[in-house]
């Protein structure tokens, strides 16, 4: 059976996309591989790392990866999905052989101020939504097959 290529972009590559890719490589393994690149990709987010590790996932080897080098590989994917702001998410290269490009928007924890454990929590929140968000993915997949 051939998997179908979900590639999750935001601006950094230091966060949300990681954590998208990280669930759906997890939840959705049999059917899909997952793989996530930045519009200027920085460096991994401690807080996000914490926040994947509390849950049994780590992402602490985990590199950031440019997805205008995707493109210039002309790697290709069925879906495209941006996990910044719709904005942002307009920057994304046009992949060729896309059948499906969506726009999930979610905080960015690089922008949360106050403690460390307001931080943490609000990334938290990010990284619930975001589980929740692939989980319908999922089923709207298995039950529509887009």
């Amino acid at each position: 059976m051939n998997k179908t290529k979900v590639l999750f972009v935001c601006i950094h590559n230091s966060a949300r996309s990681q954590m998208a890719e990280a669930f759906l490589n997890q939840m959705g393994g049999d059917e899909f591989i997952a793989e996530s690149a930045g519009l200027e990709p920085g460096n991994l987010n401690p807080l996000v790392v914490e926040a994947m590790k509390e849950i049994g996932i780590d992402i602490s080897d985990n590199k950031t990866k440019s997805a205008f080098d995707f493109f210039t590989q002309g790697r290709q994917f069925q879906f495209v999905i941006t996990v910044c702001d719709a904005a942002s998410g307009e920057r994304c290269p046009i992949f060729p052989g896309i059948t499906k490009r969506l726009n999930w928007a979610f905080n960015d924890p690089a922008s949360f101020e106050g403690t460390y454990e307001e931080k943490l929590a609000e990334t938290r929140q990010v990284r619930d939504s975001i589980k929740s968000e692939v989980e319908k993915f999922i089923k709207t997949y298995d039950s529509v097959n887009f």
